[in-house]
């Protein structure tokens, strides 16, 4: 009996135990960089400044390159490479909202869909002009180059007014609704960064 009710105890403890340390472990992710500015250690994605304005950043690095200007030019290339990941994200959301509202759900227009999609490439590839070099940084340990690249939605904007190449009903909708799409986005990258 004595040998039963220490199991039973023993038993009971270990349920206890495996229960209380059984909660969400905290994974603390180790940064990029010590000592590096936040946005080095933060990375690539969409973000929302003070007020609320929605920003894109790119960040790029290189390491290995001794010259200079070759290092900063590529660094540079790869953080709106970036960018443009970034954005292509938002397009696609863009495009399926787009698609959704014009077709009600029934995406039979083949045809339809290409030029929607090849609208959708072209305003890409023209907001990218947009996208701006704005910090350096260069890790003093490896000689890591870093670059940030910013383009903000309000840049994305002003290009709508310049793209003569978008069609005009497209153009209308991404202006209408290219601030949700963002929002989208944003909030889905929050969500990955906290499951990691």
């Amino acid at each position: 009996k004595v040998f039963g009710a220490a199991c039973a105890v023993l038993a009971v403890c270990a349920i206890v135990l495996t229960t209380g340390c059984g909660g969400k472990k905290e994974i603390k992710q180790e940064p990029i960089a010590v000592n590096a500015p936040d946005w080095v250690n933060k990375g690539s994605g969409a973000f929302k400044d003070a007020s609320g304005s929605g920003i894109i950043y790119g960040v790029g690095l290189v390491t290995g390159i001794k010259n200079r200007a070759l290092s900063v030019s590529t660094a540079d290339a790869r953080a709106r490479a970036e960018v443009a990941k970034v954005l292509d994200s938002m397009v696609s959301i863009l495009q399926k909202d787009y698609m959704a509202s014009t077709t009600g759900g029934a995406m039979t227009q083949s045809s339809e869909e290409q030029h929607v999609s090849q609208t959708m490439k072209t305003f890409t590839e023209v907001s990218l002009s947009g996208a701006v070099i704005i910090d350096h940084w260069k890790d003093p340990t490896d000689e890591t180059l870093f670059s940030l690249a910013k383009l903000d939605l309000e840049a994305i904007q002003k290009t709508l007014d310049t793209a003569k190449d978008l069609d005009p009903q497209v153009r209308d909708f991404i202006r209408g609704n290219a601030q949700k799409s963002f929002n989208e986005l944003a909030q889905e990258q929050a969500k990955n960064k906290q499951a990691q």
